[in-house]
C-alpha cells in the first residue's frame, strides 16, 4: 500500500467517488485502490459534500509553499540541479544539496518536502494509474476458430531477400496454421500490414470469434496509462471479432504462436534462397497447407489438424471483401467505446491527444488532467477538466468506416488460393 502524503490522481479520486456511489465502504475502496483509509475517507467526504467539483486536488501549502522555511538560495539551487540532472529524484537532490558548502550547518529539507516542492514548481510528471481497455475475460478455447493468436516474429534474415519480418496467425484450439505474411525490409510491421493479412485469412477461413494480440503499438496505445483503442482494434470490433490483449509475456501466454514461428521458419525458408518476396510467400502458403493436412502434431496425438478437426477448414462466419463496408457495424464500436474512460493531460498550448488525433481544449485548461468519455447516442467525446464542473464536448475524429477500413482493396497479389465457397476442396493449389 502506498504511504500517506502521496498525491492522488484525478482518476483515483473519480474512482473513489464512483465506488462510493455504488455503495462500497471506505475500507473496501481503500483495499481495491491500495490507498490509506484516511485518504479514501477524505475524498469520499469531500465528494459527498461538494459533488464532482470537490474532486479537484487542493493539497500542498498554497500560502507559503512546500519549502517556505528553506533559504531562497537553497530553493534556487534545487531547481538548478533538477534542470541540469532531470533524472535525479528528491532523495538524490537532497544528498547532493547537503554537500554544498553554502548550506553547511543548515537543516536540509526531507525527501518528501523536496518532492512536494518540485511538484509545486511543475518539475515532475503527473502520475497516471493504468486502466485497461474493456475486454472479455480470458477463457480456454473449446472449439476451432474460437480464438486466433496473431504475432509478428520480428526481423529474420532470408537468403536472397535480406531482412524480412513475418506476421503469423494460428488457431489456438485446432492448431491450424491460418496465415503467414512476409514483410520485406521492415523492422516493425505497420497496422496496414496486419490488416492485409487478416483480410486474407478471413477470405480463406472466415471470421474467428476472437483474436489475441500483444501490446504492439499497431494494436495498443502502449504509451498511455489509459490507452485508447487503435484503428485496427475498432475495425475488428466492427466486424464482430472480439479482441483480447495478453497480460503475460510468453511462454505464460502466446506460447503456441511463439513455437509456431520456429516451426514455420524451418519448414518454409531456413536454408533456402528466394528471388523475390512472391516466391517466399508461395513457400509459406505451401508449407502451411502441408502442416495443416499432413504434418503430425504432437498435441493432436500425432495427427494433422485437418484430419482431427475437419470443421476447422472454415469458421462458419463468412467474410467477403466486396461487402466489408456493409459488414462493418459502427454500433458495435460505439457501444464498446461507451464502456471506456480515458485520462489525458492538456498541454501548455491547450491541446490533448486521443487515438492519434489532437483536440483543442484551449489554454484555459493548460496542464490540467481531463477525464474523457464517449456517448454512443451523440457520438461525441465529453471531457471533464480536473478543476471545475464545466464539460467540453468534441466530435470524435477518425471514427468513420473509410478511416477504419483504410485501403480495403490493398491485398497482396499472391493470394490465388482464396476460394469462391468456404467449404471448397482443401486440396486447392495455393
Amino acid at each position: 500500500m502506498r504511504q500517506k502524503g502521496q498525491t492522488t490522481t484525478l482518476e483515483e479520486r473519480v474512482t473513489i467517488a464512483e465506488r462510493t456511489t455504488a455503495g462500497q465502504s471506505s475500507r473496501e475502496v481503500a483495499g481495491a485502490l491500495g490507498r490509506p483509509l484516511a485518504t479514501v475517507r477524505k475524498w469520499r467526504q469531500r465528494y459527498q459534500r461538494e459533488g464532482r467539483c470537490g474532486l479537484s486536488s487542493q493539497m500542498g501549502r498554497p500560502a507559503n509553499g512546500a519549502l517556505a522555511s528553506a533559504p531562497a538560495e537553497m530553493r534556487d539551487a534545487l531547481l538548478e540541479l533538477r534542470a541540469k540532472q532531470p533524472g535525479w529524484g528528491p532523495q538524490t537532490l537532497r544528498l547532493e544539496i547537503a554537500k554544498d558548502e553554502r548550506f553547511a550547518g543548515l537543516k536540509i529539507p526531507s525527501r518528501a518536502r523536496i518532492a512536494a516542492y518540485l511538484k509545486e514548481q511543475g518539475k515532475v510528471r503527473k502520475y497516471e494509474r493504468h486502466e485497461d481497455l474493456p475486454e472479455l475475460p480470458e477463457q480456454p478455447a473449446q472449439r476451432p476458430h474460437q480464438e486466433w493468436e496473431m504475432d509478428a516474429q520480428g526481423v529474420t534474415t532470408v537468403a536472397g531477400l535480406g531482412k524480412v519480418s513475418f506476421i503469423n496467425l494460428l488457431d489456438v484450439y485446432s492448431h491450424v496454421s491460418i496465415d503467414s505474411h512476409a514483410c520485406p525490409n521492415v523492422s516493425h510491421a505497420k497496422s496496414q500490414e496486419y490488416q492485409r493479412v487478416l483480410r486474407r485469412a478471413f477470405i480463406r477461413y472466415g471470421l474467428p470469434e476472437q483474436i489475441s494480440l500483444d501490446h504492439d503499438s499497431a494494436f495498443y496505445d502502449n504509451k498511455s496509462a489509459s490507452p485508447f483503442p487503435s484503428g485496427i482494434h475498432l475495425w475488428l470490433i466492427g466486424l464482430g471479432v472480439q479482441v483480447r490483449f495478453i497480460h503475460n509475456r510468453p511462454p505464460l501466454e502466446h506460447s503456441r504462436i511463439e513455437r509456431h514461428h520456429q516451426t514455420l521458419a524451418g519448414q518454409a525458408f531456413e536454408g533456402q534462397t528466394f528471388a523475390d518476396v512472391t516466391a517466399l510467400q508461395r513457400s509459406l502458403q505451401a508449407r502451411m497447407l502441408f502442416l495443416n493436412q499432413e504434418y503430425p502434431t504432437r498435441a493432436l496425438n500425432e495427427q494433422p489438424p485437418f484430419r482431427v478437426f475437419p470443421q476447422a477448414r472454415h469458421s462458419g462466419r463468412p467474410y467477403d471483401l466486396s461487402t466489408e463496408e456493409q459488414m462493418l457495424d459502427m454500433h458495435r464500436i460505439y457501444t464498446y467505446l461507451q464502456a471506456g474512460r480515458w485520462f489525458r493531460q492538456v498541454s501548455s498550448v491547450g491541446v490533448f491527444s486521443l487515438g492519434g488525433y489532437g483536440y483543442n481544449a484551449t489554454t484555459q485548461f493548460t496542464e490540467q488532467t481531463v477525464e474523457i468519455t464517449f456517448s454512443a447516442t451523440t457520438r461525441k467525446l465529453t471531457c471533464l477538466p480536473e478543476k471545475g464542473t464545466a464539460t467540453l464536448q468534441f466530435d470524435i475524429q477518425g471514427l468513420t468506416k473509410s478511416a477504419l477500413m483504410g485501403n480495403a482493396l490493398a491485398l497482396p497479389g499472391y493470394i490465388p488460393y482464396q476460394l469462391a465457397l468456404p467449404f471448397a476442396c482443401p486440396n486447392t493449389t495455393f
